[in-house]
């Protein structure tokens, strides 16, 4: 497969406010250091580097916005809103923490949210990550790495994001087979699929809930961050309090958008791209603004289910999403 530089334009290109949409990308790596990260963007975008602390810098001011590279582990960080004075030993108890494991700990890059046509000049920081020795997934069977997009909502609208969730749900079994789900990731469920009986729900025609019942749904049936597709951010966005209710976790952070979590960060290998996942994800997009063809396809779905046909799935997907 050809390097992938074009970013797909989405059914709703638009927000209801008519922006262009944005999209914000995490991705990991290792064998480049957090300053090193930080050093890259800087000659990419411009901006001033920040430094946090030796394993958190900040890329402040760059054509895009405001970056940041670090180490992914909150042990080795000041927590975000910890008030008061930090001691010179804490300091250097976390600094350790990180040098040490820095060794099977991913650093990553978090991207302000950008226009979904600039994605191509993320391509070319990741590109530039890869020239200066960074790796990705497949390096190690230790690594287990995302990279993570964050596409921003057209709307609130709550029969488009169920029609989004339907989609993502028919479509998880064809994503992870064309994507080939690297093992180590699949075994640390950092992005698990979705409980049966829960797509079932949702999958059922008649399933089109009001905004109250869609989250709660959600909420009883994954009470986790580490879904495929983690709506828990959306959600809070939608609905703070009900969210908080359920699980009041610091880390869920509200915000417009689906936060996309199963592409593997294959960085070094010569057809992979963020485009290329972006594009898959517009896929989804695509099924779910064809209500026809969703509605259909769901009820096909539900049938192969009920046979026991479940492992032909994907391959069935694949026919639905070529078919007119």
């Amino acid at each position: 497969m050809k390097f992938l530089t074009h970013a797909a334009a989405p059914p709703q290109p638009y927000t209801q406010d008519g922006a262009t949409r944005r999209v914000g990308v995490e991705i990991e790596f290792a064998a480049v250091t957090a300053a090193g990260g930080a050093v890259l963007v800087q000659q990419a975008f411009g901006g001033q580097v920040v430094e946090e602390d030796a394993h958190r810098y900040h890329i402040e001011g760059t054509e895009f916005g405001n970056f940041t590279c670090e180490l992914d582990t909150q042990y080795a960080h000041r927590p975000y809103g910890e008030e008061g004075g930090v001691s010179g030993f804490q300091t250097e108890m976390r600094k350790l923490f990180g040098d040490i494991s820095s060794v099977v700990t991913p650093c990553e890059i978090v991207c302000p949210p950008i226009s979904f046509s600039d994605l191509p000049h993320i391509d070319a920081l990741v590109q530039q990550l890869t020239a200066a020795g960074a790796v990705g997934t497949r390096a190690s069977p230790f690594y287990a790495f995302g990279a993570q997009l964050n596409p921003e909502i057209p709307s609130r609208d709550t029969e488009n994001l169920t029609a989004t969730l339907k989609a993502y749900l028919l479509l998880s079994g064809w994503l992870r087979g064309i994507m080939g789900i690297d093992f180590t990731r699949r075994a640390v469920a950092f992005a698990d699929p979705f409980p049966k009986p829960y797509v079932a729900k949702v999958l059922d025609p008649g399933y089109w809930p009001d905004e109250g019942a869609l989250i709660d749904d959600y909420l009883a049936a994954n009470p986790t961050r580490n879904r495929e597709l983690d709506l828990l951010p959306l959600f809070g966005h939608l609905d703070e309090p009900r969210v908080r209710a359920k699980l009041d976790d610091p880390r869920i952070k509200p915000r417009p958008t689906f936060h996309y979590r199963l592409p593997d960060a294959n960085i070094g290998m010569l057809d992979w791209s963020l485009c290329l996942e972006w594009n898959r994800w517009v896929v989804v997009e695509r099924l779910a603004a064809d209500r026809s063809k969703l509605a259909a396809m769901g009820a096909d779905y539900i049938k192969h289910m009920e046979r026991g046909r479940a492992r032909d799935w994907p391959l069935l997907a694949s026919e639905w999403l070529i078919l007119p």
